[in-house]
């Protein structure tokens, strides 16, 4: 169904109308609908884009903040393992009961690293009573 409508346009673009829909295959009712349409679309959008860009624009700040927050985590962690292995590279080879205690230290140092990223240990603080 088409309903039918009556306006007026200005000269200068009832001319330039005139001038598109004398190409093959054009017609004023689809020009002046895809016109119409392309409008209301682009209306559309800003109204979203003021609806939801400010929450956008409040997320990505956020975003922004916890990259920051990760790439120094990631930074010093780097750096202490740095200093470790260096200070580590200069001692004498461990005895066995050292070997055994520092195999059993970082199996619960991996067990609580662990247990904190599937959720069951949120609450314990890294360096709690969990490690030996």
């Amino acid at each position: 169904m088409k309903t039918r409508h009556q306006f007026y346009l200005p000269d200068d673009l009832t001319e330039q109308l005139h001038t598109l829909a004398r190409k093959p295959g054009a017609s004023k009712t689809q020009i002046l609908t895809d016109a119409l349409r392309a409008w209301i679309d682009r209306k559309a959008a800003r109204e979203l884009d003021a609806r939801f860009g400010p929450r956008l624009d409040r997320l990505a700040q956020y975003t922004e903040a916890n990259r920051h927050g990760i790439d120094a985590i990631t930074e010093m962690l780097a750096l202490f393992i740095q200093h470790q292995l260096t200070l580590v590279a200069h001692h004498p080879p461990f005895d066995d009961n050292a070997q055994r205690l520092g195999g059993e230290r970082i199996d619960a140092f991996l067990e609580l690293v662990e247990r904190r990223l599937t959720g069951k240990g949120k609450r314990q603080r890294l360096l709690g009573e969990d490690l030996p």
